[in-house]
């Protein structure tokens, strides 16, 4: 069975989060767009794991849960979070993301119970944990061993494990002895598996793309594609951990470009530059003379063994998408992909045709233009074939995405 999941979403507990994002409005939107499992984030904080105590139950043993009180809404909740570790290794500042997927509730309260008692997990839905990583893989696999954990967006400069401000320069300097109970990375917005495939030490781990969404529109924007004998946590795990690519069937990705870290730049300078400029630099910004924040793209080329364009042998698939009112609102000239227009036209789109992720990747393009028009049709088409002019995101700055050309927006 073809299914799609969301590894890693936010609550409205965590800083810079949207106050939607409740468990039934994140099932119902995770449902329009297509996901079939999504986290549920933010398993640590305690209002917001009483929220999913009450609104959650579990279908029968299989370690995913779904809303109590919505019989309409099909989408499956897989337990997760996200937790921020700051500390001190090798004689430098750490600050990295993980995520931790947990089988059962159960081992979620024994978790949550450690850690409130030796660090401030309420403060907000991503807690902040003095910690280290290998420490974090002893105590989740000590609980239970089938907790999955793995790093976040793994080159975010800021809080990444091969970030460029306080990462690591490979798993084992990061996991050190807890280097064998990890399975996957998460690619984060600012890369794709191409650009992973240049550092061969990541051969064995399975990569995983997920939204990290922060309000209810951006779920799914980057998302995982499996296929499963059986719908379960175990069956999740293991595909994971054993790298089955017959299970891994693709990811689904952001443009790269567009992520906030793709080039290295200063946002405030309104300067951006290639990992090639940089050097050229010495890395320091030539308008206020201050070091640049590195991009992705600049640890890429730092870390990589291989040039790019190489495929490894066991490598996955992955597909990259715009999400669907972004490209209504283009077609439409209108500036905000949240507008009643562009909206209501997404709904009758969803109702008519299907899923979000449907119709960016199956519905034929003859259909679409049938129903919503041709510049529409045309945008999806322009996105599934990746025929975009791109303007690569800096230092926290998304990048900037034009579908349509100059003659093709005349020809509107």
């Amino acid at each position: 069975m073809q299914k799609v999941l969301d590894l890693h979403i936010h609550s409205r507990y965590s800083r810079a989060c949207s106050p939607k994002l409740t468990l039934p409005n994140i099932g119902r939107t995770a449902q329009e767009k297509g996901i079939d499992i999504i986290a549920t984030g933010d398993f640590s904080y305690p209002a917001w794991f009483k929220h999913i105590y009450e609104e959650l139950e579990e279908v029968g043993k299989s370690g995913l849960y779904r809303l109590k009180k919505n019989n309409n809404i099909k989408t499956l909740f897989i337990l997760a979070t996200e937790l921020s570790l700051v500390y001190k290794d090798l004689g430098k500042a750490r600050r990295i993301h993980i995520m931790v997927q947990a089988p059962n509730l159960e081992a979620v309260e024994k978790l949550n119970k450690y850690l409130d008692k030796k660090y401030n997990i309420r403060s907000d839905g991503r807690p902040i944990l003095g910690m280290s990583a290998p420490e974090l893989v002893k105590l989740c696999l000590s609980i239970h061993p089938k907790f999955l954990i793995y790093p976040a967006h793994i080159w975010t400069p800021w809080y990444a494990i091969f970030g460029s401000k306080s990462g690591f320069n490979s798993m084992k300097e990061c996991f050190k002895d807890q280097t064998k109970h990890i399975y996957a990375f998460e690619t984060g917005l600012s890369s794709d598996p191409e650009m992973n495939w240049r550092l061969s030490s990541l051969d064995n781990l399975s990569i995983l793309s997920s939204s990290d969404a922060h309000s209810l529109e951006n779920i799914g924007r980057e998302a995982n594609v499996m296929n499963l004998d059986k719908i379960s946590y175990n069956e999740i795990y293991k595909a994971i951990k054993d790298k089955d690519l017959d299970k891994l069937k693709y990811t689904i990705e952001f443009y790269p470009e567009e992520g906030m870290y793709h080039f290295d730049g200063h946002r405030d300078c309104i300067f951006s530059s290639t990992p090639k400029e940089t050097k050229k630099l010495k890395g320091v910004c030539p308008i206020c003379k201050k070091p640049l924040t590195l991009g992705v793209s600049y640890r890429i080329e730092e870390l990589a063994d291989r040039t790019p364009g190489y495929k490894p042998k066991n490598s996955q698939s992955y597909k990259k998408l715009i999400e669907l009112d972004k490209i209504i609102a283009e077609a439409l000239n209108i500036k905000s992909r949240k507008s009643i227009k562009v909206q209501t036209i997404y709904k009758k789109m969803i109702n008519f045709l299907g899923s979000e992720l449907d119709i960016l990747l199956e519905v034929e393009i003859d259909k679409i233009r049938n129903e919503f028009g041709d510049i529409i049709a045309l945008g999806v088409e322009k996105v599934r074939k990746g025929d975009l002019i791109i303007k690569p995101g800096f230092d926290g700055k998304y990048g900037e995405i034009s579908i349509f050309t100059n003659k093709e927006k005349e020809a509107k």
